[in-house]
């Protein structure tokens, strides 16, 4: 009997272990700053002379193995990004708008007609009652609990310094490497100890938790590849699902010298930083081949989503080479900006046994999607959240990227001042895309641009008054949206009253 009962309790075991396998490890590698052009897959309908220069063949690799989205988009800046990520939440909701640092401290900079709003600086948090910053159940705790071993990889970002998002371990992961609230590295280089100076960690650049790579040649996005397989070790061998977020610090600067690739783009005659910052693009790249050599390697790969996102627009600012807003064209302007070449974002989806290999989908999505999504993936999508979720679940697009939803409307908002100059779409802005209409709200000016981007993907053509009633009806949409979010708006300094909603001008 107690041989019976003991052989039907290692069935039991054994059984369970199947059930939680056969939920398929999800892994989620985020690029910063990387641009809808920055690789030698084509986004567009045409392969453009970007997609010449950049050399990403695991990325051409994971598109024949997947599906490539031609429209998916995410926030202006990292932080918003993160944060719809995490919680599913609309950035105009959850209200983390610009990107965070300190506690308490905005990175606003000043202006002498708006007053920036008290958007929540600190970030996200997983508990009730952190002074500005939105409490949401994160993607991660949610996955734990339908059994997933969570593992965080390079830049978390969800939290300002002091604050429980800071650490990832707070918001779910099982494991932390090189996460903290910091949304940039202090240096690439191990020979500059990723930014740190001394023994410990420096802030707030410093990048944590790689003190046995300093002093050596291996490159910050080499070192957090070689940490993230090491991590995978433990629920591969456990046979255990594992959600790995493998959030690279790469490509955003301090541009440097990745001496494995940097020759051959020197070689083509670019500007030093662009010759930098396409070795960094590679070296990304390499990342991305090592982890699906590894899945295959370890016999996992046929039951691992891999997807493939970056966190907003390629930089196109100070530090690049050549002239300045054009490096993601054929889209207009970059990091920090409303028009395309700052939200647009290249995503691609690998899924075995769902998604169609070298399959397009056109549909346009954004980034509070991922988060139903992957709960969707891993049968969780039906666990309660503090939050409510504005994000929709696009495994219908997985299965069939045929189907079409032009009603959907996509809103971006930024009552901020992230820089200097409020040129590019940057600064105090707020967008709405529903079908191929794109309308674009200039919150100082009142002014609003209008733009078919079927017809003109570089919002060259304004057609806001030629197109009057397309204009009023987005006004009408935005702002109701804005409206159901209960959006920030700025405040005109000498009125000391709101800006008015796009509806209302």
């Amino acid at each position: 009997m107690i041989r019976v009962c003991f052989t039907s309790l290692c069935f039991l075991v054994l059984l369970q272990a199947a059930v939680a396998q056969r939920k398929p490890n999800i892994v989620l590698f985020l690029v910063d700053d990387m641009g809808w052009q920055d690789c030698s897959v084509p986004f567009w309908s045409e392969v453009t002379p970007l997609n010449r220069r950049y050399h990403t063949p695991n990325m051409e690799r994971l598109a024949r193995d997947g599906m490539k989205f031609t429209n998916a988009y995410a926030a202006p800046v990292c932080s918003p990004s993160r944060i719809s990520l995490m919680t599913g939440m609309n950035a105009a909701r959850h209200r983390v708008t610009n990107w965070t640092l300190r506690k308490n401290a905005s990175v606003d900079v000043a202006d002498s007609v708006l007053a920036v709003p008290a958007w929540n600086v600190n970030g996200m948090s997983p508990v009730a009652g952190t002074e500005r910053a939105v409490h949401a159940t994160p993607l991660p705790i949610l996955l734990q609990d339908a059994g997933y071993y969570t593992i965080h990889c390079g830049k978390a970002h969800f939290g300002a310094m002091e604050t429980p998002a800071a650490d990832p371990l707070n918001i779910g992961f099982n494991v932390n490497v090189a996460g903290h609230a910091a949304g940039g590295p202090g240096s690439f280089l191990g020979e500059q100890h990723y930014g740190n100076k001394g023994d410990g960690p420096t802030p707030p650049w410093g990048v944590p938790g790689l003190k046995k790579y300093h002093g050596t040649a291996t490159f910050l996005t080499e070192a957090l590849t070689i940490e993230a397989l090491a991590a995978l070790d433990k629920p591969v061998a456990e046979q255990n699902p594992f959600f790995l977020y493998m959030s690279h610090y790469a490509v955003h600067v301090p541009f440097a010298a990745d001496e494995r690739f940097i020759r051959k783009y020197r070689d083509m005659g670019l500007p030093e930083p662009e010759a930098r910052y396409a070795a960094m693009v590679e070296g990304m790249d390499k990342s991305l081949g090592d982890i699906m050599d590894y899945l295959k390697k370890k016999k996992v790969d046929d039951n691992t989503v891999i997807i493939f996102m970056s966190d907003n627009g390629g930089y196109s600012g100070e530090g690049r080479g050549g002239q300045l807003y054009t490096h993601n064209l054929p889209l207009r302007a970059g990091k920090g900006s409303v028009y395309e070449g700052g939200i647009r974002e290249p995503m691609l989806v690998k899924w075995p046994g769902v998604v169609k290999p070298a399959s397009v989908c056109e549909q346009y999505l954004v980034i509070e999607d991922f988060f139903p999504t992957i709960l969707g993936m891993a049968g969780a999508n039906n666990k309660p959240t503090v939050q409510q979720v504005d994000g929709k679940n696009f495994i219908p697009l997985l299965r069939d990227a045929s189907i079409r939803d032009t009603a959907r409307a996509l809103v971006w908002h930024c009552p901020n001042k992230w820089l200097g100059s409020d040129e590019h779409g940057i600064n105090f802005r707020s967008a709405i895309r529903q079908g191929n209409w794109k309308l674009v709200y200039n919150q100082k000016t009142g002014t609003k641009e209008l733009y078919n981007l079927q017809t003109d993907i570089g919002e060259q053509q304004d057609v806001s008054r030629r197109m009057p009633e397309v204009t009023q009806r987005l006004s009408r949409l935005l702002a109701g949206k804005l409206r159901e979010y209960d959006a920030q708006m700025p405040t005109v300094k000498k009125t000391m009253k709101p800006v008015p909603l796009p509806d209302q001008h």
